[in-house]
């Protein structure tokens, strides 16, 4: 399933590129991860499609205008090069989640984590169970997805205030390739939302969507 997950996806760079070139229909979802455990997984419901929306218009990619919803054991998770997922609480994988996970980070997927305050103590510990030979490691600010079409010198942004403390990036890097990178003391995903919903400053929402842009980017064009 590895290799042929491996062929899907760089048969699916091709297309991008070639959607990219000559304007055709969108070309592919990205997708919102479920999970159990309790975790209000379905957080911040206008963030994706307004991220998207930005990818669009300024990376001139050619996805499509919602998210889908995928399962974290589902098959179909194979289906999206991109994954995001968010939440406040509580999360739970089972064995067979976990192992389906790590088959899609190990083949050519990307997860992006974006801890909405409260996650962190249950993502660290079932990120265990994917991949328990590793732990998230804060990756320094030359990292190249700090440095995609958007500079980001000193890191994340920091789009809302907790615990008084800095924005972290972790990532989970296997075999070299980081598969895996958690946005932590941030909430990049609130400042994707509809700027309604937290009246964040305009100069604000544009940092959020900048920096998923530059995730999405390195998701899409590192292999």
């Amino acid at each position: 399933m590895k290799k042929i997950f491996q062929f899907s996806i760089i048969l699916l760079s091709f297309t991008l590129f070639f959607n990219y070139t000559f304007a055709q229909q969108p070309s592919f979802k990205i997708a919102k991860l479920k999970y159990n455990g309790g975790g209000d997984w379905y957080a911040n419901k206008t963030s994706l499609p307004n991220l998207i929306k930005f990818c669009n218009q300024q990376l001139k990619l050619n996805l499509y205008q919602e998210e889908d919803v995928v399962e974290v054991g589902s098959p179909e998770l194979f289906s999206y090069p991109f994954i995001h997922m968010t939440g406040h609480g509580n999360v739970v994988f089972s064995r067979q989640e976990a192992e389906n996970l790590r088959t899609y980070l190990t083949g050519g997927g990307f997860l992006h984590i974006d801890d909405n305050y409260g996650m962190d103590k249950f993502i660290r510990l079932e990120m265990k169970k994917v991949f328990p030979e590793l732990d998230f490691v804060e990756l320094p600010f030359n990292h190249p997805i700090y440095h995609q079409k958007f500079e980001f010198n000193n890191g994340l942004p920091k789009i809302h205030e907790h615990d008084n403390k800095p924005p972290k990036g972790y990532g989970i890097i296997f075999e070299g390739k980081l598969v895996c990178f958690y946005t932590y003391e941030t909430d990049l995903g609130n400042g994707w939302e509809d700027q309604t919903i937290y009246n964040d400053p305009e100069e604000k929402r544009q940092k959020a969507l900048q920096m998923g842009a530059n995730i999405i980017s390195f998701a899409l064009t590192t292999f």
